[in-house]
């Protein structure tokens, strides 16, 4: 059964949807609020994107930047995290011989990204590998910190990892890095709802994450946050014309960010329409949510683990809204972390019972030995305890028909 909260998505009432964390889902308020953004746009265009957006962006952010932290000038909408980090990156110029760090847990996207930037200057990408299981952030930082050196130029980091699910020690690692000459660019894609996120107090150079997953705004929905004295140094992906705009009284970042062509913005304008979803969805506003999911994946994730006879691979204080449980070794490569995972046969043997979650190779990238399955579990507010239930009774059979 759903919870008491799933009246207010549009989900497949026979599926128990256990993986908000890879697309979100999108409650019906905040999908009628873009809706009506849509149709104002579509009653009078021209006025709409010369007289309307600029005000309505401006009211958006302002409404983004109290949630996450930041001055409404120093954050741009993209339409998700892997928008932001190319947009940092496409932007950064590095020296043959500077070292870009990242670690084993980074998205698979942003691992792309950053080989990219590093193949068109001659740098090099240095991972750290970060153990999972993992006994606690020191494991993080000890990982993290042992890999820099005296080339180390730029770090991508994870907020919260995505296939391990982990909440790393961001504030701390981003301090320790800059005191030693790094600078950070903040993988925060499953941050927002999930944590308190305070962007400034981070401290990063670069911060980038969704709005469309935890937040529960339309897909479609992310920002980028760039720190006021590295702005001159970042550019969107779409030059258009604000480049040359004789406009005063706004920063190029503000001017170029704001306008890189046609668009449909309605996503970005619903944002202050989900975050005041989340805040009235219970007594306690946002951080009673956060609070209740957290619980909910922790309570889920020790039924996973009573059912596969595994200790904790993390501890509690790592976790957000979103829990990873490692299955059983596997002979062979692997496969890389990516759209194309949804085939699993794990995967196919639950949402053949009606449970989707996700599973997910790790390491995420094909080595040389053995790789298991980690079966990752998210908590929204439409989740309820007995489909965790469902999913502990079916994992046994599902790993043992995949082994078949």
């Amino acid at each position: 059964m759903p919870s008491e909260f799933a009246r207010h998505w549009t989900l497949a009432p026979e599926i128990a949807f256990l993986n908000h964390g890879s697309f979100g889902a999108a409650p019906v308020p905040v999908l009628a609020a873009q809706q009506a953004w849509r149709d104002r746009m579509e009653a009078e265009p021209v006025r709409f994107f010369s007289h309307d957006l600029e005000p309505a962006l401006a009211e958006a952010r302002a409404a983004l930047a109290a949630f996450v932290g930041a001055d409404p000038d120093d954050l741009a909408f993209v339409p998700n995290a892997t928008a932001g980090f190319n947009t940092v990156l496409r932007s950064l110029r590095f020296n043959p011989g500077d070292e870009l760090l990242t670690t084993d847990h980074a998205y698979n996207a942003a691992k792309n990204a950053l080989e990219h930037a590093a193949e068109r200057d001659g740098a090099r990408v240095v991972v750290a590998s970060v153990p999972f299981p993992c006994a606690g952030t020191a494991d993080v930082a000890d990982a993290i910190l042992g890999a820099v050196t005296s080339r180390t130029r730029l770090a991508l980091l994870d907020h919260i990892t995505s296939a391990t699910a982990l909440a790393f020690p961001i504030e701390a690692l981003v301090a320790e890095l800059a005191a030693q000459g790094v600078e950070t660019l903040v993988d925060g894609a499953h941050a927002p709802g999930q944590l308190a996120v305070d962007v400034a107090a981070v401290g990063a150079s670069f911060y980038t994450a969704n709005l469309h997953k935890w937040v529960c705004a339309p897909k479609g929905s992310g920002f980028l946050w760039v720190r006021h004295d590295r702005q001159e140094a970042v550019r969107p992906l779409s030059i258009s014309h604000g480049a040359n705009s004789p406009r005063t009284g706004l920063s190029r970042f503000r001017v170029e960010f704001d306008w890189t062509g046609t668009y449909d913005p309605s996503a970005f304008l619903a944002v202050p329409a989900a975050l005041a979803f989340g805040e009235a969805l219970l007594p306690g506003g946002w951080p009673a949510l956060r609070a209740r999911n957290h619980e909910l994946a922790l309570a889920g994730r020790e039924l996973l683990l009573a059912a596969l006879d595994v200790p904790a691979p993390a501890p509690a204080e790592m976790i957000g809204s979103m829990a990873s449980v490692p299955l059983s070794e596997e002979p062979g490569a692997g496969r890389v972390q990516g759209i194309d995972l949804y085939g699993d046969p794990v995967h196919d043997h639950l949402e053949a019972l009606g449970i989707q979650a996700m599973l997910t190779p790790w390491p995420q990238r094909p080595g040389a030995g053995p790789w298991r399955r980690l079966l990752r579990i998210s908590a929204a507010a439409y989740n309820d305890l007995a489909q965790y239930e469902a999913l502990a009774a079916a994992l046994p059979g599902a790993v043992r028909a995949a082994a078949a």
